[in-house]
């Protein structure tokens, strides 16, 4: 087995495999391709790595659990000797993962109900989210899609990447594309250089961006042949979710670099995990160590209502007290948002810090994150911006529905209401927006889903089906 390591010292970078595959060539353990057919998942094979607890055993024996698949590079990252190691017990399953927890869902942000075709959700006006892929380089136990995720029997084919491609071709609102899964990476680069170039070829999608875990997993994955397939369709953005800093490892770091010497924006996605990350000090030193290798900061996301983590689960509290040790404490450049995904298919809703403490129609009053009080003095001679005589304003493209507060704060739109409200005898139904009589843009009839989509008794059954 692996030698101990201290909790603190940085993760291995190693000169050859280390233990149980000293006699694999060099050449082997750096190929991406073994790595991929060498992943352990039995008892048997996580026994020669790392000495496994009897509630391991019980669980990677259990008849149901989520798929379990770990490249030999990540278990090699393993504290062969401590059950709560953050690498290990990202991968490894323990028998609370396989116990229902109060609110779980099947699927917790209502993705399936905002799927106008198999695979792609709609839920932002201008962007829609591609599902390309079931399968990954390895398989986290809190995965917010555990529902189809690792079921080779779930996969996407050809026919439902033309369905997909054809519906952001038809809608001319669409300008950012994120591909996810599963892992786009882990695809083979025929096959992802052919979606990339179509997506390409579609004249309104601006940005294209992926979704990946490879670089963490798998980061022998990220070749310059890959590199140079990936540079052609620019512009283009990879979000890598990291977890822990001692996910950043010398070879992470060589791939991280090839990426962005390609050019390509890196951001980071964090889930916040109890007992893997929920400590200020781990995320300081997580943040800080991704924006040393040119990784943004994107987001730490508030654990999902998915079978499966309810023990990963943290107060949202927690992520408040996160982001309050951050802001101040390094550069703006390395706080990411702190999100829940709202249930239901609301969406990521920023919870932050309150800062601003008071206000009045001359002054506001603000603290930063020391606790220093400050009154910012409001201006006395601001003139609106006139809405009529911009032309950015006049070339907006209207949202329809999907406008939101937006549609509030500029007068287009006069409420949000439930639909029904005001009617008697009628107290739920469907959120519906109003239109401004004079106001340009499209008024929405009764009736009509709108912002989350759902009917208030449809979000209250999805908020009660639990994993049988």
């Amino acid at each position: 087995m692996n030698e101990k390591r201290s909790e603190f010292e940085d993760p291995p970078g190693h000169g050859r495999p280390p233990h149980p595959w000293e006699e694999v060539p060099p050449e082997q353990w750096n190929d991406w391709r073994w790595q991929l057919t060498h992943r352990l998942n039995t008892v048997e094979e996580l026994a020669q790595v790392i000495r496994l607890t009897p509630e391991e055993v019980a669980a990677l024996s259990a008849p149901d659990h989520f798929r379990v698949d770990i490249t030999p590079y990540f278990a090699s990252l393993m504290d062969p000797d401590n059950p709560a190691c953050p690498i290990r017990r990202q991968v490894i399953p323990t028998l609370q993962e396989l116990l229902p927890f109060q609110a779980e869902m099947v699927d917790s942000l209502a993705e399936e109900a905002q799927s106008p075709v198999h695979g792609l959700v709609h839920r932002y006006p201008d962007r829609v989210l591609m599902l390309v892929t079931t399968q990954c380089a390895s398989y986290c136990r809190y995965c917010t899609r555990s529902r189809i995720v690792g079921d080779p029997h779930a996969q996407f084919s050809q026919a439902d990447y033309e369905r997909q491609l054809a519906y952001i071709a038809a809608n001319p609102q669409v300008r950012d594309v994120l591909l996810s899964g599963g892992d786009p990476l882990i695809l083979s680069q025929r096959v992802l250089e052919r979606l990339l170039r179509r997506l390409r070829d579609i004249p309104h999608v601006e940005i294209i961006r992926i979704g990946t875990r490879v670089p963490v997993f798998l980061p022998q994955r990220i070749t310059e042949d890959l590199v140079n397939m990936l540079r052609q369709f620019h512009p283009l953005w990879i979000n890598v979710h990291f977890t822990h800093p001692k996910e950043i490892t010398p070879e992470v770091e060589v791939a991280l670099a090839r990426l962005a010497d390609a050019g390509i924006p890196l951001g980071s996605q964090t889930v916040l995990l109890a007992g893997i990350n929920d400590c200020p000090n781990v995320m300081l030193a997580l943040v800080r160590q991704l924006v040393k290798n040119r990784v943004r900061p994107y987001y730490i996301y508030q654990c999902d209502l998915v079978h499966g983590a309810g023990h990963f689960r943290t107060p949202v509290a927690k992520g408040i007290e996160i982001i309050e040790f951050l802001r101040g404490h390094t550069s703006g450049l390395a706080v990411p948002t702190f999100v829940i995904d709202a249930p239901g298919g609301g969406g990521k809703v920023p919870i932050e810090p309150n800062y601003l403490l008071s206000m009045s129609d001359s002054r506001v009053v603000v603290r930063n994150y020391a606790g220093f009080i400050s009154a910012y003095v409001q201006p006395t001679d601001y003139k609106p911006h006139d809405q009529t005589r911009c032309p950015y304003c006049h070339t907006r493209r209207d949202e329809g529905s999907q406008e939101g507060l937006a549609g509030l704060l500029s007068g287009r739109r006069l409420t949000i209401a439930p639909e029904g409200w005001g009617v008697k005898g009628s107290t739920e139904g469907t959120e519906k927006m109003v239109e401004v009589e004079g106001v340009e843009g499209e008024g929405v009839s009764a009736g009509r889903p709108v912002l989350l989509g759902h009917p208030l008794e449809e979000l209250h059954r999805m908020s009660e089906e639990v994993v049988r």
